[in-house]
């Protein structure tokens, strides 16, 4: 398969336009989805949507208790979809949670959530890649500016720009506690990396990334084109952004954690391929590869009934 993606190739390589539609057409989900068109050209343009409050604090809070049951297991604390912060030991993220959770697993087949994916992909999707990612008070590190495109593109053999991420916030995210920041309109253009990409880079580089991480002049250019933002709000907030969105994080500075749920949404016409590096494939947990079936909502205990569009989004009763 031709790479349409160059990357990593040892030489500086220019950022170029983005080869594939952000919002992908489809008569079936596009006209039929929660979003109005206001929603969908906000997406277009900026590459994330914000909602503000989207859960109940009661929705998310059963997951701490999950994350402590597990913290207590050494068998599944050993586990490589398990990932610990290099100085404090703590947990960093898990994999794989639409797995080990059925309460997880639920959540992404949530009729809101997953007709607003349907909608922007113009397709059925299935989870790509799942996990929890915690900043510990004090002590929790941060992410470097990259596109998970970039990534899942290079050393998983993702085909093409439809994916999209569901990050919902387990507890406040404000401007202390590292925050997830994004480039608005980054995602219009692919910004190639350097550094050819080792033999299981992936060990490496869930707990640092030191690779795939777009020269400083392009990140500086793109800044000064859209900006950078930082979406705070209470537990139960729901960030979509579009998976070349390039996105960091800080450190941690502050005493109040920050935890996140993380669920990735690929496209089932956009099954990952052999990994364009040249190397042998990730594990399964950080990409789906066998058993590929599409997400449905039938195992949610309720239907979505639309009701009134209120800031582009569709309510439900």
């Amino acid at each position: 398969m031709q790479d349409a993606y160059p990357t990593r190739r040892g030489e500086s390589l220019e950022p170029f336009p983005r080869l594939d539609p952000v919002v992908h057409s489809s008569a079936r989900f596009r006209w039929h989805g929660p979003l109005d068109e206001c929603a969908l050209s906000r997406y277009e343009r900026d590459g994330f949507l914000w909602f503000e409050g989207f859960f109940g604090r009661e929705r998310v809070e059963p997951f701490f208790d999950e994350l402590a049951e597990l913290s207590r297991d050494a068998e599944a604390m050993a586990a490589d979809h398990v990932i610990k912060d290099p100085d404090s030991g703590e947990l960093r993220s898990v994999f794989s949670m639409h797995e080990i959770s059925q309460r997880f697993s639920n959540l992404t087949r949530d009729p809101r959530i997953l007709g607003m994916v349907q909608q922007l992909l113009g397709s059925d999707v299935y989870i790509h890649q799942s996990r929890i990612n915690d900043k510990f008070g004090f002590q929790g590190r941060g992410f470097d500016w990259h596109s998970d495109f970039e990534t899942w593109h290079c050393e998983d053999g993702m085909p093409r720009m439809r994916a999209v991420s569901a990050s919902i916030l387990l507890t406040e995210n404000n401007e202390f506690n590292g925050p997830l920041m994004l480039i608005p309109g980054s995602h219009q253009y692919f910004a190639p990396c350097v550094d050819p990409t080792p033999e299981e880079n992936w060990k490496d580089s869930l707990k640092k990334q030191r690779l795939g991480v777009p020269e400083k002049s392009v990140l500086r250019w793109l800044a000064n084109r859209g900006g950078i933002e930082a979406p705070k709000g209470p537990p139960g907030s729901l960030l979509l952004f579009e998976c070349n969105t390039l996105h960091a994080s800080n450190m941690n500075m502050s005493p109040w954690a920050r935890s996140n749920l993380f669920f990735v949404y690929n496209s089932i016409e956009n099954t990952v391929q052999k990994p364009f590096c040249g190397q042998k494939e990730r594990p399964e947990f950080l990409a789906t590869r066998s058993a590929i079936e599409p997400l449905t909502m039938r195992d949610v205990p309720f239907e979505p009934v639309l009701v009134r569009r209120e800031n582009g989004v569709a309510e439900h009763a």
